[in-house]
């Protein structure tokens, strides 16, 4: 059965098609439309809380083009000197930059040179998904798959698992690929027993 987790095709690599957008729509939109050029600025930061999809919307962003820059609130003095520098290199060839962080630009302890510069383009703060918009993501989800996820299923892992996209979609997989190889339905007694596993979650 662990062998059965760890032939679990990858997931899809994140775009922004498949971003659950919740309450951030707007913040989508501007990154696509500073990528194309047709934003009020090609520069973009993005903060929120571990989870909010910070991540999964920059590795979109770079698919399409964009230069990227993530954790800013991790960055050494040295590293924020080097993304001042990149800042305004990039700015003079007409690029698009799209950075993410914990904080807004200024709540961070960074460099004022750096913090005014991140401030300068457009900022948004993402907004985590509701309870109802995971249910209906994980629903989705199912869906494409192909599978039947009990409602019953649905509440289970939201109230007892990590309560992040990634790995709601990660036990979900795992599930669906339990369930086809045993040929049965799927069911909380089996998710019971496939968290019984280590799947670190």
């Amino acid at each position: 059965m662990k062998q059965l987790l760890l032939d679990i095709q990858p997931p899809a690599p994140p775009s922004l098609h498949n971003f659950v957008a919740g309450n951030n729509q707007e913040a989508i939109s501007n990154v696509y439309a500073a990528i194309q050029g047709t934003a009020p600025s090609r520069f973009v930061y993005i903060w929120g809380e571990p989870g909010s999809g910070k991540s999964h919307l920059l590795a979109a962003a770079q698919a399409l083009g964009a230069h990227i820059a993530d954790d800013v609130h991790l960055l050494s003095e040295t590293a924020q000197i080097a993304l001042f520098n990149r800042y305004n290199q990039l700015k003079e060839q007409g690029e698009t930059l799209i950075t993410a962080g914990l904080y807004a630009p200024t709540q961070m302890g960074l460099r004022d040179d750096l913090a005014t510069r991140l401030a300068w383009g457009l900022v948004y703060q993402l907004h985590p998904l509701t309870d109802e918009e995971k249910a209906q993501a994980l629903k989705s989800h199912a869906q494409e798959r192909g599978m039947r996820l009990p409602d019953e299923v649905v509440d289970y892992c939201l109230r007892y698992l990590r309560r992040d996209l990634p790995t709601l979609m990660t036990v979900l997989d795992a599930l669906d690929e339990w369930s086809l190889t045993e040929k049965k339905p799927v069911t909380i007694p089996m998710l019971k027993k496939l968290l019984q596993l280590d799947l670190g979650i």
